[in-house]
């Protein structure tokens, strides 16, 4: 597959027009928009890079070519081969005086047509819909934030880690995993968190992180649940909560900041207001305890007894309260899961962090010091009634020169919809997981 750079004469992406102008190219892509206009006709077309629009002016190319025009239709493929001519009125700014056309394949009854569909129907078709400029743009900003994600973790010294999406056991509980017969060897279960396996190779390299899927089977019907949804996860060796809480929101502004510098264009093709995420990076993220958190709550007329966690209404009403992300730590160490450090200041409360995204979009980080402690770590597993046996393993870090040590994880589809200012994170991955959907 050539690269975007092609430089085989005649031929650029849509997306490099403005190096051309003046000069004959030829594209290749699919139609967006036809329209017949006498002896003029408009093609627009889309490469995955961008739009263009063709102009088709008889008697300026072949006959056949020009009557190829009428055999087109929406989303067939072809090839256009033209004069490059800066056009401010047109898709992209640059338009082409066309001397060649070539249908490649000719579109049959394309289904989405440029009319309202209801959401079932286009998840239905999420395969086609793709192609339209929404999907695109948000598929883009995705792809944006995981390169920033990468870039981040290089520059701050970590290595790049794969953990395994086959388990033997789960970091928190079986109840929401996805089982499955690994051979003759019995259960085994897909992946809901790397953070086990990436406290291994903390030990081994110091600051790791991992970036891949992860499973959770929760029978959820929200706009934030995903039973497949990718993560990026951090560890790091002599590092405590407030390593964690620093590290995230720098990973955070960053992200906001990557996005606001190269994807403004994508923004405003989804209509997304920047001004909030300007306001991101005005200054430091406010933090809560989880204490200071239940008196905002009272003081909004939310009533949550002490020792629960919060769930999505809550997470809603704090982060509205801010127009950056809220940073909440240190909740009950009852309702967090069994690797968590106690707070020594008052061992009732974890050493742990959740950050929620404002304007209502919930939880997309969560983090904590982990225990330490060989015995600590046995009484949990205990407490928990998890099986020791298949944690043996976990339980050597702690066995063979134990430290200080934490990290978080962020969810990929929760951060990009608010990003983009999405009602739903199904659209913020291609083929989304849903509770009620495996298709496509």
């Amino acid at each position: 597959m050539p690269p975007e750079s092609d430089t085989r004469p005649g031929h650029c992406p849509i997306s490099s027009l403005s190096q051309y102008v003046g000069e004959t190219v030829t594209l290749k892509g699919w139609v967006t928009h036809l329209r017949s206009s006498g002896k003029v006709r408009f093609v627009v077309l889309r490469d995955g890079t961008g739009l263009a629009q063709g102009v088709l002016v008889k008697g300026r190319l072949p006959g056949e070519d020009f009557a190829g025009f009428d055999d087109l239709t929406l989303e067939s493929s072809l090839t256009l081969t033209g004069l490059v001519k800066s056009e401010p009125r047109a898709p992209g700014g640059f338009e082409l005086e066309v001397t060649g056309l070539t249908p490649l394949f000719v579109s049959q009854d394309y289904p989405i047509a440029p009319k309202e569909h209801g959401v079932g129907f286009l998840m239905d078709h999420r395969h086609l819909w793709l192609r339209s400029p929404r999907q695109q743009a948000i598929l883009r900003i995705r792809d944006e934030v995981s390169r920033a994600c990468r870039d981040f973790f290089h520059e701050q010294g970590y290595v790049l880690v794969d953990t395994p999406i086959l388990t033997p056991t789960a970091c928190e509980g079986t109840t929401t995993l996805f089982e499955t017969d690994y051979l003759d060897r019995g259960k085994a279960y897909l992946s809901q968190s790397g953070q086990l396996y990436l406290e291994a190779a903390a030990m081994a390299l110091g600051k790791v992180y991992c970036f891949g899927p992860t499973f959770r089977a929760e029978k959820s019907k929200t706009r934030r649940h995903l039973t497949e949804f990718w993560m990026v996860e951090a560890e790091a060796a002599f590092a405590d909560l407030e390593d964690v809480m620093q590290t995230a929101e720098a990973l955070v502004r960053t992200l906001v900041e990557r996005v606001l510098e190269n994807r403004r264009a994508e923004l405003a093709i989804l209509e997304r207001d920047p001004k909030p995420l300007d306001a991101v990076l005005t200054g430091p993220f406010p933090r809560l305890s989880y204490a200071e958190a239940l008196d905002r709550l009272r003081e909004k007329g939310i009533e949550v007894p002490w020792g629960e966690d919060f769930g999505g209404d809550e997470e809603t009403v704090l982060s509205q309260l801010f127009d950056r992300p809220l940073i909440l730590h240190r909740y009950p160490l009852s309702c967090k899961a069994f690797y968590m450090e106690a707070d020594p200041e008052d061992p009732r409360l974890a050493l742990c962090v959740d950050m929620l995204a404002p304007e209502g979009y919930g939880e997309i980080v969560g983090g904590s010091q982990r225990v330490a402690d060989l015995q600590i770590l046995l009484d949990r597993i205990e407490e928990h009634h998890l099986p020791q046996e298949s944690l043996e393993w976990y339980l050597d870090l702690r066995r063979y020169g134990s430290v200080v040590h934490a990290g978080f994880g962020l969810g990929l589809e929760r951060v990009v919809g608010w990003l983009c200012g999405l009602r739903h994170v199904r659209e913020a991955i291609p083929f989304p997981r849903l509770l009620d959907r495996l298709y496509p």
